[in-house]
């Protein structure tokens, strides 16, 4: 069997450092907002090259705080992507504000820019794009938009750990980088975790207030906030891990272009690099137009596929039903029929990828 993400090799290459961690945060009995999540976000803070980092709960708050310490509130507008996992355009709604859906570029999957002006109005307030599957957005002509209609970006990257755009790494671009350690991701722990990172010293403390149910000062509470926080041991974790990160983005990086190499079959499209833009490969997804044949192919030799996305944000029945506008984005339709991910993992070997590659060969 080859899985999607193979936890267990990683754990047994990082157990003698990760159970270490996890011992001594056992030993200190420092459970919440203690020192590994301090130590944690000055790391990311620094590698970022931000001067803030906060740690919270999951991406998906991650997300959330950041657009409510942006100042986004009910009725406001939001542009985003539908091609992405439901949470980046939940919280939106969650904050009684409209998700607004731009189509995608096919090749990279990612925010049209060119079809963003067109949805500006009055109420728009913020763009989120999202660097899907770890490649970077196209963010020059999201930025530009973006002074130029007085509106905040927050990034989400929580398919997109250090990859960068144009030099810079994803999340420093906007007004806020949103992150996920879900396990699967790149950086990730063995539970639920996330982080925002900005340059604004007020979006860093409004974070860090709204994470810790509205207070500052224990028992004293300025906001209606959340129980919001990175938990210690999994940041303890996510510190081991995150020593790493460059040498795992670079494997991901290395198997992708072994796949690349190895699939041959003319019905395939595989990624593509944007100019500027260094993947990180989060998930390596092809297109297919006979994407259930090559599921099945796939599943007789034991070897895993997924589908990220088969249903876009704009079709979702819960965006139907609460009163959007239907609207019709073929390229996100599209594509969420053809996109297939394969296994991707640090740890993935040659010869799996020549028995994945074997097999996509041979579909017609």
């Amino acid at each position: 069997m080859i899985p999607m993400v193979d936890l267990k090799r990683q754990y047994h290459n990082l157990k003698k450092e990760i159970d270490a961690a996890v011992s001594d945060v056992l030993e200190q009995t420092r459970f919440i907002l203690g020192p590994n999540v301090s130590a944690l976000e000055e790391e990311i803070a620094a590698y970022h090259d931000l001067p803030y980092a906060v740690g919270v709960a999951n991406g998906t708050d991650a997300l959330l705080l950041a657009l409510r310490a942006c100042g986004i509130e009910a009725g406001d507008e939001v542009i985003t992507t539908p091609f992405t996992f439901i949470a980046t355009a939940e919280v939106i709604a969650l904050l009684k504000a409209t998700p607004v859906f731009v189509d995608i570029c096919p090749d990279t999957y990612n925010l049209d820019c060119s079809q963003i002006a067109e949805k500006i109005t009055a109420k728009t307030k913020a763009i989120i794009p999202v660097h899907l599957f770890g490649q970077p957005a196209d963010m020059n002509p999201l930025m530009e938009m973006a002074r130029k209609h007085n509106l905040k970006v927050i990034e989400d990257c929580a398919q997109a750990f250090g990859a960068k755009y144009n030099g810079r790494k994803v999340g420093t671009i906007g007004d806020a980088g949103c992150f996920s350690f879900f396990p699967s991701k790149n950086l990730a722990g063995y539970g639920d975790g996330g982080m925002v990172i900005t340059k604004s010293k007020e979006i860093a403390e409004q974070i860090k207030i709204l994470r810790n149910h509205g207070s500052a000062k224990r028992y004293y509470h300025q906001e209606i906030g959340y129980n919001s926080r990175l938990d210690e041991i999994q940041a303890a974790i996510i510190r081991v891990k995150f020593r790493q990160i460059d040498k795992f983005n670079e494997a991901r990086r290395q198997n992708a272009a072994a796949y690349c190499a190895a699939i041959s079959n003319q019905g395939i499209i595989l990624p593509v690099v944007a100019d500027g833009c260094d993947h990180v490969y989060h998930q390596f997804t092809i297109r297919t137009t006979n994407r259930d044949l090559l599921a099945d192919a796939l599943q007789k030799k034991d070897i895993a596929s997924a589908v990220y996305y088969p249903v876009p944000l704009h079709q979702q029945e819960v965006f139907l039903k609460s009163g959007h506008n239907p609207v019709q984005l073929p390229q996100s339709e599209r594509c969420a029929q053809e996109v297939i991910s394969l296994p991707m993992f640090p740890e993935l070997n040659r010869e799996e990828i020549r028995l994945i590659a074997d097999v996509i060969n041979h579909v017609s």
